[in-house]
């Protein structure tokens, strides 16, 4: 009886993975095993700047609404801690894009709160 191998299966998963490594330079699109322990590496990769990106928008986000809130003579500290004093319910993602787009409601916010 002749031996039966799965190569339909076997040819589609590396077909998936160097489909995943093109554009890579050199061997590392092309020789299977090499492509495969660079897509694992990048999708590690992928995996854990999808939470280091919020990390830095978060930073990006306190930078503008300082740079904005110090324009008015407030600082970001106080600013944050008299918003949330108030009540106002406006997350660093809005008063971030009020203070780079919208100045004059940016200026309404930090007049509402002084």
């Amino acid at each position: 009886m002749p031996r039966s191998v799965n190569a339909v299966a076997s040819r589609r998963r590396r077909k998936k993975v160097l489909n995943l490594a093109k554009g890579y330079w050199g061997s590392r699109s092309k020789v299977f095993t090499i492509a495969k322990n660079t897509v694992e590496k990048g999708l590690q990769y992928a995996y854990r700047d999808r939470k280091v990106k919020k990390r830095e928008f978060r930073g990006l986000w306190i930078q503008r609404i300082n740079a904005g809130a110090r324009q008015h003579g407030i600082s970001y500290s106080q600013l944050i801690g008299k918003l949330a004093n108030k009540n106002i319910g406006l997350n660093r993602k809005v008063l971030a894009d009020l203070a780079m787009n919208h100045p004059e409601a940016f200026k309404a916010v930090i007049d509402a709160v002084k």
